[in-house]
């Protein structure tokens, strides 16, 4: 039995999907712990794209069950929408393949709504929501005025929550945020409707992989965005609302930290952000608009470009701490074939001080200066490499340079984006040498 929790260890957009993706063929149950359809996983099989917001990278597995855990937020209307759109591309035909966690929270109408309205009354000063209405569905959980997937399902129990927080999301709606209210039957009907459609999917799903682990099946718990997004530990206010960490998969799936048997996080071989916020290593120039063009990097949510940078490895040595990570998936290292040299950030020069950890006051990452290490570029295709030694050396030095400057092994290596291109050097589910195929 094996436990693996996948982790961000930059902002997000790090390629986890691939990373998840490659792994399920090895796990029984994939599940999905935090965030909600304000992540987007990109998964390429072949020639077919697939983009998932919700359900967890196993859908395309269709003997893996695939768990929604009480920590994400759930819009329902995207979740439906999703599985649709996998069953007509011939993915996810069995129901019983996908179980909902009766405890998640629900996004409504109204959490959208101010989600919007206060991007849009900061200014100049907002964050860069999505405006999918996940924070503030997050701040009715913390505020215990929350409605959950099992509400939903009691007609009762959700027309008095709903009847409740109405009075409340209106009068803000109107009387503060400028913008209009929503009306209380029709989103009760449209619930109700997603109600009917959902129950089929609905469990304890805590209970569930505690049985699970019991049979000694192996366990694949899936996170959304990055480290540095953390709601705790990433550059706040500049975060999402939830614990990205690895110990989000805890709290957000049920289960005791003594169960997790290893943490893989995923790293670009160089760094993206999406939205605002500091970002040492940030290339506002043609070096970074070609790792931007070349990597396709554009949110797979709102297709927003994303800024793009060179390695931060301070940032990497500061996931690894936070959430205990055993090795490193190393990905999107063809997008760097094209440049001469490289340079990684080892640390910052902040006030005469040089820093090897991420400071935790916004501002003084905001005046900090990135000191570099340059590298050699690899200058070829790395498409077709099945080993570690099939790459140029300059490409090798790279990830031994990247393992000892994190202390932390490169255990894949991504070359491309298809699941064939993917170098596995260690596969967390097996012991011992070799890779065999999981039956």
């Amino acid at each position: 039995m094996a436990n693996i929790v996948i982790v961000g260890m930059q902002w997000g957009d790090e390629g986890k999907g691939k990373i998840v993706d490659l792994l399920t063929e090895y796990a029984d149950v994939v599940v999905r712990f935090q965030g909600g359809n304000n992540a987007g996983h990109t998964v390429v099989v072949g020639e077919e794209k697939i983009i998932l917001h919700l359900v967890p990278s196993g859908a395309l597995y269709p003997a893996k069950r695939c768990l929604i855990g009480n920590g994400v937020v759930v819009d329902p209307q995207v979740l439906l929408k999703e599985i649709e759109e996998l069953q007509q591309r011939g993915h996810f035909l069995k129901d019983e393949q996908l179980l909902l966690s009766e405890d998640a929270h629900v996004i409504m109408p109204y959490h959208r709504r101010v989600d919007v309205a206060r991007e849009k009354l900061k200014g100049e000063k907002k964050i860069g929501t999505t405006g999918r209405g996940i924070g503030p569905s997050y701040e009715d959980k913390i505020g215990r005025e929350g409605i959950r997937v099992g509400d939903l399902l009691d007609p009762e129990t959700f027309w008095e929550k709903l009847h409740t927080n109405l009075a409340l999301k209106n009068h803000c709606l109107e009387t503060c945020l400028h913008d209009q209210g929503v009306k209380m039957e029709e989103i009760f009907q449209e619930y109700s409707g997603y109600a009917e459609r959902l129950g089929k999917y609905v469990s304890n799903t805590s209970v569930f992989i505690d049985r699970e682990m019991r049979k000694g099946k192996h366990i694949l718990f899936e996170g959304a965005q990055g480290t540095h997004l953390d709601v705790d530990h990433g550059t706040y206010p500049f975060v999402t609302s939830s614990n990205t960490v690895a110990g989000g998969a805890c709290t957000g799936a049920g289960v005791g930290p003594t169960k997790i048997s290893e943490v893989i996080g995923v790293s670009k071989a160089y760094t993206t952000r999406v939205g605002a916020g500091p970002f040492p290593t940030e290339l506002k120039n043609e070096i970074g608009e070609g790792i931007r063009q070349r990597g396709g990097e554009f949110g797979a949510t709102t297709g927003r470009p994303r800024r793009t940078g060179w390695l931060d490895i301070p940032v990497l040595r500061d996931a690894i701490r936070l959430s205990g990570i055993t090795g490193i998936a190393l990905t999107k290292m063809d997008v760097l074939s094209e440049f001469p040299t490289i340079q990684v950030c080892t640390a910052y020069r902040y006030q005469g001080q040089v820093l090897e950890e991420v400071p935790s006051a916004l501002k003084a990452l905001e005046e900090c200066e990135p000191v570099y290490k340059e590298l050699p570029g690899w200058g070829a295709d790395l498409s077709g490499a099945k080993k570690i030694e099939d790459l140029p050396g300059p490409a090798q030095d790279y990830i031994r340079r990247v393992e000892e400057l994190t202390e932390t092994e490169v255990m894949l290596v991504s070359v491309g984006q298809r699941r064939e291109e993917t170098i596995l050097r260690r596969n967390p589910f097996q012991k011992g040498p070799g890779l065999p195929k999981k039956a």
